[in-house]
């Protein structure tokens, strides 16, 4: 048989519309972490069409304020890049946005843009192929492992409203749960944790994270003894994320787990925190990274290396990816909306039971945002992109 002969025609699908608006959306009531106190959370949203009139969503967290920033790259320097592109060459969409972020950051506002961008464009892809995005992606499970995350500073909360707090979170099922530190001293830090211990019993998984609370080693090493005897599984984010160097220090002199890499971009930030061994759970998020594409590659790298992924919030979007990616073990997950509220605009949730979520069998991410929700929470309207 000639090669003419059993040559196949495929239609190419088309970029043909890029959309992007902000949202904010306030908290119940102001939330402490260990060195900042958040009223609001605002988002950057991206839709993206392909000329088959198939709508993918993306987003991303720039900050609780200024997420213009980030919604203005997606407009006026990434979504450009892309419009016309072939919708399913997402790799070649991801390089050509990369390079034109060069001048202007490879992390950052931008590199969460071109999150938002790569986000939406496999969601697209996979709601094309009416396919779950965790199944589209050759997912291992319907079902993946999660962790309650909490226990943060409020008015008034105290230890004894740790302890109701992470009993709430046994009596629902889940197995392993997240609270913050370093706001307070040690000690008072340590009476909170003792609490969640007794909460989740000998058997319970406990984290803890400390958002970038100490500045030398000593003073993490310090609070760490103290908390040792309460056998947490990992501390989160010791120090400033550029402070490589005694995250690697602090992994050699506590048996405590080292966690970080929430807000760094690109798999060779990455590379670096491995190969100086500072951290054996790696957090890249895939709205921070640089969005689904590169987060699959971090999640190779860490294979690679032997150690684990457990990405930083957006359960919403990180579990169907959690169950794709080998190298990955939990999804970080928030009850209510009191700290993550993404979901006060998106129209389906994920369930849970037993300490497990239970992935969307709806294709793509499996939930569409909001449009009445949007109505109230929307910063003036959304953008069109042009020009390419």
């Amino acid at each position: 048989m000639r090669c003419a002969e059993i040559e196949r025609g495929f239609d190419v699908t088309t970029i043909r519309k890029i959309e992007a608006a902000t949202a904010s959306i306030p908290l119940p009531a102001p939330t402490g972490f260990s060195s900042r106190t958040v009223l609001q959370r605002e988002y950057t949203l991206v839709r993206v069409t392909g000329d088959d009139g198939v709508t993918g969503i993306g987003f991303c967290y720039p900050g609780h304020r200024a997420a213009q920033l980030a919604t203005m790259a997606v407009t006026d320097l990434l979504g450009p890049v892309v419009l016309g592109m072939d919708a399913h060459l997402v790799e070649g969409a991801w390089g050509a946005m990369y390079q034109e972020s060069l001048l202007h950051g490879r992390v950052g506002s931008v590199m969460r843009a071109l999150s938002a961008i790569d986000i939406a464009l496999w969601d697209r892809n996979a709601r094309a192929a009416n396919l779950p995005l965790h199944k589209y992606l050759g997912g291992r499970s319907n079902r993946v492992k999660a962790y309650a995350s909490g226990g943060y500073y409020l008015e008034g909360k105290g230890v004894e409203g740790v302890h109701k707090e992470m009993t709430s979170y046994v009596e629902k099922g889940f197995k392993a749960v997240k609270m913050k530190v370093g706001r307070v001293s040690a000690a008072e830090d340590a009476d909170r944790i003792a609490a969640a211990r007794d909460a989740i019993g000998p058997d319970g998984v406990l984290m803890l994270d400390a958002n970038n609370a100490w500045k030398d080693l000593p003073a993490a090493l310090g609070a760490l003894r103290l908390w040792e005897p309460y056998n947490p599984y990992w501390i989160e984010e010791p120090f400033s994320p550029d402070d490589i160097i005694n995250h690697a220090r602090l992994a050699r002199e506590t048996p405590i787990s080292v966690a970080t890499g929430e807000i760094e971009a690109g798999r060779w930030r990455s590379k670096e925190l491995l190969d100086a061994g500072a951290a054996i759970i790696l957090q890249q998020d895939a709205a921070v990274c640089g969005g689904i594409s590169e987060l699959r590659r971090i999640a190779d790298l860490a294979s690679a290396y032997g150690v684990t992924l457990c990405p930083h919030w957006f359960h919403d979007l990180h579990a169907p990816l959690v169950s794709a990616f080998p190298s990955a073990d939990y999804v970080e997950f928030f009850v209510g909306n009191g700290v993550h509220n993404l979901c006060d605009i998106i129209d389906r949730q994920l369930s849970f039971d037993n300490g497990e979520l239970n992935l969307h069998e709806q294709p793509g991410l499996g939930f569409d945002f909001d449009e009445a929700a949007l109505d109230k929470y929307l910063v003036g309207e959304w953008q069109n992109v042009t020009g390419g």
